[in-house]
């Protein structure tokens, strides 16, 4: 009889265990979710909705407490420049999904406005409108700045170039008869933009987001700032040419030192991907973020996530929908 070395048994029994690992591995699949810096809100509520539709090999079942997501996923929530880089990454293969503004989204999947003169993204798809996403001008409270107008020959960050937020302010700058060469434009995230007003070295920025945004809580918190109306006729006469911004308000105390409501105007937030993802995934990602238990999950994780209703999913779409979104809405009666 052949005698079986311990070395022979071990190189057996580690075969063994990389062809589970294999067959693991191969029910795992990866997603990727591009949102925004990590100061704004893109980044916690993709963090929320990464957690929600994950659910690896091993994880408990919905029923018994366990996750809602879609079985054998893996997303993960990857910090970005904002919706314009998130839809060149989709559009690259980069990410799998992302957020988006739905002024950006619209342009990307048209090829106008800002994509005018490129490649439109033809395949860009809505997997679920997710919340308003309020324009914040923030100023200095010491800086005479009580309306956009009042931004002439200040120093004005505008957001990072790629970003959302820099397509917008330069429309509201345009609404009040200003261009960027009437101000000292600077093009950095809210929290540098945060920490050059503490230095005295910024007068205002803008920043589109969900409130309360993180940075823009802790420079309140320190600093002597205040929140800017974008109001008057002529927003009135913008949102004539833009469709996609919607009046809004920001409600007293919301941030330190705002006494009272201030009136804006909002974009939707949107979280998008490609026509190429599978019609299956999409559906059961979709689904996973409507699911009772998620919703919760939502309300209890961030100042945002109570607006991420199924009610609310399918309104100011302005690109086509995902077929595997599209077939969950009309399941749930949303959509005909």
């Amino acid at each position: 009889m052949k005698m079986i070395s311990v070395k022979s048994l071990m190189g057996a029994a580690l075969a063994v265990g990389m062809l589970a690992q294999g067959s693991v591995a191969q029910e795992m699949q990866f997603f990727r979710i591009g949102t925004g810096g990590t100061a704004g809100t893109y980044y916690p509520i993709g963090g929320l909705i990464a957690n929600a539709i994950s659910n690896p090999p091993g994880s408990r079942a919905c029923e018994d407490g366990g996750s809602c997501g879609v079985p054998g996923l893996v997303a993960t929530a990857v910090a970005s420049n904002g919706s314009v880089g998130n839809v060149n990454a989709i559009n690259g293969g980069a990410m799998e999904a992302g957020f988006s503004q739905s002024d950006v989204a619209y342009w990307a999947q048209s090829g106008t406005g800002l994509w005018e003169g490129q490649p439109a993204v033809e395949n860009l798809r809505l997997i679920a409108n997710l919340y308003p996403e309020s324009i914040h001008l923030v100023a200095r409270k010491d800086a005479g700045i009580a309306s956009v107008a009042d931004l002439k020959g200040k120093r004005v960050s505008l957001d990072e170039p790629g970003s959302g937020t820099l397509v917008d302010a330069k429309i509201i700058l345009e609404a009040f008869g200003l261009t960027e060469a009437d101000i000292t434009p600077e093009y950095l995230k809210p929290d540098q933009a945060s920490d050059r007003m503490r230095d005295n070295a910024m007068d205002a920025f803008f920043f589109v987001g969900g409130f309360p945004a993180g940075a823009i809580a802790e420079l309140a918190s320190q600093h002597d700032v205040v929140l800017v109306p974008i109001s008057g006729p002529e927003v009135d006469k913008l949102r004539e040419t833009y469709s996609f911004f919607a009046t809004d308000n920001v409600p007293a105390g919301t941030y330190t030192g705002q006494e009272s409501d201030v009136a804006t105007i909002s974009v939707g937030a949107q979280l998008v991907t490609s026509a190429d993802q599978p019609e299956d995934l999409i559906y059961g990602i979709t689904k996973a973020i409507y699911n009772e238990n998620t919703q919760k999950l939502f309300a209890a994780g961030h100042a945002k996530g109570k607006a991420i209703t199924l009610d609310s999913a399918t309104q100011g779409a302005g690109i086509p929908f995902h077929a595997g979104a599209e077939k969950f809405y009309k399941e749930a009666g949303k959509l005909e």
